[in-house]
């Protein structure tokens, strides 16, 4: 079996870098994001080494050239950083050379401080600006500041000292490692990044079902449907809230055999409307429309109306079937059939669910793959480019690799969201596979140190393959936390979420703080929109009238207009001596946000923060502008910190 070998330099360890059934394939990164781009490199001895990449835009043309810095001394891990300005697969490549400059700037302030050699340090000094002079590619200006060095370290009336020190002042003002000549170096392979919209990337989720937009109860007490042409009333909501997505469960026929009934119960009266997710009745399967929420014509008018007021449709994709639907007759073998003839239904032990019929994705693989392509490409035809999928992780890898490929040849816009709230390595299998995005583990992180841990790993460790969407609620989980909890923890939530991660989400009735647990030890919500037709008194005015969805639109408004929220790897925690306030920044190239959260929203929290003035690029003393007060104020490196009860569950600042 044969192997790469390694160049002059050994350059290993390259980041980003994927592997995935036993391939290299391409890292992910999105529009206006900062990728870091990483190496370890190493060579003998002690002279220096001067690491650069080459990036290539998705052309093959090369875009920048980039020096990489070594993170900390010692530690030969070489990082620089850029920021791809067009979609498609971008490409990185990086380059080891000696570095004669530096080494010689190393060894003469040595040698010449101890009056070792000193003149000969001088003469190997102009013997290596001779040769950068000689370089076509250094500018007349730079030739100027290469003459003079030359002219000085020449003299023979100065001191070698005096030689050394003015020649490393008019370097200090020179990129010189740009025009060093030798033929001591090494290059890495190429490594490939594809590059997405910044939608794919940056973006806020809402979740309503249609159902219960526009609901009413009619003079008999009896709940009548809401549906799309209702539904379309409740879009202005959404778009005052700043949402870009609208996610909405199923919207096909629902079947009628074990129909499950108010809070999940197994007798169905003729008055519930069963749960979206159990697919298909005699009015047909996935590729049709729950007749109770209108036709195909008016889905079309719900999705012009969002795309006037800027607002994505997604659309779930839930492979699954009820007993009713088409393919239990058509294709029975898509199925599990047990020994005694019937079909088996999906189950979760001790919970069953007897409405839905799980797929055996090994019995016709093949048909299975062209089927759910027939479905993709069919809604994508109506206007839906976004799909919340459904427990991906029921379903066997290599199906979805396939289908998202396949829907990615012909319409490479489209976004899969991963509804998959399982294991940590099907979670990142499935973003490899080629899910755009994922729902993550925020919902159940809770304390500071959870936080921060699991946000550490998801921009540093994870990043360049899977993008996290962070959710505060959803139709199956109310976390504890936010069980008969106040508004104040519903809004210190969401700003968790909205800040520390470029896309976030949001299910209907956060904004009215909904909280009623099922049971007490249970995550469920009591009366689950699940079973039932929700009917929910919004203000008319929300923003006015709602402070939740007030602040969520501040919040979603900050996001739009400052760019760092769209930016996870630069995410960074600063120290502060409360575990009970969170304290971290994130970056777009100059601009600076600190984001300052109070843990405990319901009661004041103070402490001193100790901020990475480094990483902030600040000195010891720095000026902030708070963002939803407007304030201007002066930070310390190390700064008093207070967040009142009675005035907000945290700050936003910018860095001026």
């Amino acid at each position: 079996m044969g192997y790469r070998l390694i160049g002059r330099f050994a350059i290993t360890n390259l980041s980003p870098h994927l592997y995935f059934g036993g391939q290299l394939i391409p890292s992910k990164g999105y529009l206006g994001e900062w990728i870091p781009i990483g190496a370890n490199v190493t060579r003998e001895g002690h002279d220096a080494l001067r690491v650069k990449t080459l990036v290539f835009d998705s052309k093959g043309e090369l875009k920048e050239e980039l020096l990489m810095r070594e993170i900390w001394p010692g530690t030969d891990r070489y990082e620089a950083w850029f920021s791809p300005d067009s979609t498609g697969i971008w490409s990185y490549q990086i380059i080891a050379e000696d570095d004669e400059i530096e080494t010689w700037l190393h060894d003469a302030s040595i040698k010449i401080s101890a009056n070792i050699e000193s003149e000969l340090m001088c003469e190997i000094g102009k013997n290596i600006f001779e040769k950068v002079l000689a370089n076509n590619e250094v500018s007349e200006n730079e030739k100027k500041s290469i003459k003079k060095i030359l002219e000085i370290l020449g003299k023979s009336n100065l001191l070698p000292i005096e030689k050394f020190n003015s020649s490393k002042e008019i370097l200090s003002g020179l990129d010189y490692w740009k025009y060093q000549t030798n033929n001591i170096s090494a290059v890495s392979e190429k490594n490939e990044i594809s590059v997405e919209p910044v939608l794919n990337g940056f973006s806020s989720w809402y979740e309503f079902f249609p159902r219960s937009e526009g609901a009413y109860a009619d003079a008999n007490g009896k709940i009548v449907s809401g549906n799309f042409q209702t539904a379309i009333k409740s879009l202005t909501r959404v778009a005052d809230m700043g949402f870009d997505i609208l996610y909405i469960p199923p919207i096909h026929p629902i079947g009628k055999s074990f129909r499950k009934g108010k809070n999940n119960s197994l007798t169905a009266t003729n008055n519930d409307p069963g749960v979206p997710w159990a697919i298909g009745s005699i009015e047909g399967g996935h590729k049709d429309i729950n007749p109770e929420l209108g036709t195909l014509s008016d889905f079309k008018d719900f999705i012009t109306a969002a795309d006037k007021l800027n607002i994505k449709i997604a659309m779930d994709l839930a492979l699954q079937a009820s007993p009713d639907h088409p393919w239990v007759k058509a294709h029975p073998d898509f199925f599990t059939t047990r020994p005694d003839g019937s079909i088996a239904y999906a189950e979760n032990p001790p919970k069953k669910y007897q409405d839905i019929y799980p797929i055996n994705f090994d019995l016709k693989f093949e048909e299975l793959v062209s089927e759910v392509y027939s479905i993709l490409e069919y809604w994508i035809k109506v206007g839906v480019k976004i799909f919340r999928v459904d427990n991906p992780h029921t379903k066997p890898i290599n199906f979805w690799q396939q289908v998202i490929a396949k829907v990615k040849a012909s319409s490479p816009e489209v976004i899969f969201l991963a509804e998959a709230f399982t294991r940590p390595t099907m979670m990142n299998d499935l973003a490899k596979a080629g899910f755009t995005s994922s729902y993550t583990y925020f919902t159940w992180r809770v304390s500071k140190n959870e936080i921060q841990d699991y946000c550490t790993q998801l921009a540093k460790q994870d990043s360049h393959f899977f993008r996290p969407n962070f959710w505060v609620n959803t139709p199956d989980i109310l976390p504890f936390h936010l069980q008969n909890a106040s508004e104040n923890i519903f809004k210190m939530r969401a700003m968790l979420a909205a800040t520390l991660s470029p896309q976030w989400g949001m299910y209907a009735g956060y904004e009215l703080r909904e909280n009623l647990p099922i049971k007490e030890g249970a995550e469920e919500y009591l009366d689950s929109e699940k079973y039932e037709i929700k009917i929910r008194n919004f203000p008319e005015n929300i923003l006015e009238n709602n402070l939740i969805a007030k602040f969520v639109a501040q919040l979603n408004l900050i996001r739009k207009k400052y760019s760092a929220f769209a930016q996870m790897r630069t995410l960074e925690f600063h120290q502060c001596d409360n575990p009970n306030l969170l304290v971290f920044s994130k970056s777009d190239g100059n601009q600076k946000i600190i984001v300052a959260i109070n843990l405990n929203a319901n009661y004041s929290e103070s402490g001193y923060v100790k901020f990475n003035t480094f990483y902030l690029n600040q000195k010891s003393e720095f000026k902030v502008t708070e963002l939803f007060s407007q304030t201007t104020m002066i930070f310390q490196e190390n700064q008093f910190l207070e967040i009142r009860d009675t005035a907000a569950v945290g700050h936003i600042y910018l860095v001026n």
